[in-house]
């Protein structure tokens, strides 16, 4: 008989697409939503650790990884639900890093009944007027992916200060690198059609009342360092973790304090 904390792979249909998750476990279900440009393989070091504990649930969100490409009106959020109720594992515990986080208070926001907690770690937000800096940065990666140049977008995607940090770190920078290299580009060169909240939900977060983790690298960038001091203030019920020497990709670059910070929250 196969052990419960085996992982498992599989592939469902929703709408008119199709998403590829790994779960493992038959604890409390846990689900990890990944960054823009990634794939649920960054969560590795959480997906070893936690499956003996929980019923840890990774993901490739709708047009990244092996899930298919956006060819029609969705939302994540609901693609979230559809995935838990697939796998009877609600209500979860949700935790996102960077664009995971966005999507995150998305799917909290929209199904509070169907989340325990939330962490998020480095989060995006929707509503968020970004930094001159940053805005150029992704104009550039954009023009890059319309002119053809899928590779050269990639690559200054890789090379951008956002992953300064990871890529000085081995295992952090070989595996954003592998997860770079097989991204599609589709979002640089097309209008994903994916619903979003309006008004944005850095205007609604006192809509959301679940217990919240707010987690930050010390190393991250100015924006995601005052998208997190956002969601301190505006959270209703919220602890805030900094996690000292680690940047953006702060679950891969030190997955020991990170994963002991999610323990001692899930245990408060």
């Amino acid at each position: 008989m196969e052990s419960p904390h085996a992982p498992t792979n599989g592939s469902f249909r929703v709408d008119d697409g199709e998403i590829f998750f790994q779960c493992a476990g038959d604890g409390k279900p846990v689900v990890f939503l990944h960054g823009f440009g990634l794939d649920q393989r960054m969560w590795a070091p959480q997906f070893e650790a936690f499956r003996s504990m929980f019923r840890v649930i990774t993901y490739d969100l709708r047009g990244f990884g092996r899930s298919s490409l956006p060819n029609a009106a969705y939302s994540h959020e609901d693609d979230l639900k559809a995935l838990l109720s697939h796998l009877g594992a609600t209500p979860a515990h949700v935790v996102g890093v960077s664009m995971g986080g966005r999507m995150a208070l998305r799917f909290a926001a929209t199904y509070p009944q169907l989340v325990s907690s939330l962490v998020l770690a480095d989060s995006a937000l929707d509503g968020y007027a970004w930094s001159v800096d940053w805005q150029k940065r992704w104009d550039e990666m954009c023009q890059a992916a319309r002119g053809g140049q899928v590779a050269e977008a990639r690559r200054r995607w890789l090379e951008h200060p956002l992953f300064d940090s990871a890529r000085s770190n081995p295992f952090a920078g070989s595996l954003l690198a592998r997860m770079i290299e097989d991204y599609s580009g589709w979002h640089w060169h097309n209008r994903d059609a994916a619903r979003v909240p309006v008004p944005p939900l850095a205007k609604r977060l006192d809509e959301i009342h679940v217990p919240s983790l707010v987690i930050t690298g010390e190393r991250d960038l100015s924006d995601f360092q005052a998208i997190a001091e956002v969601l301190g203030r505006g959270l209703h019920r919220v602890q805030r973790a900094v996690i000292e020497g680690a940047g953006h990709m702060v679950n891969v670059e030190a997955p020991r304090d990170f994963n002991a910070a999610l323990q001692a929250f899930w245990q408060t």
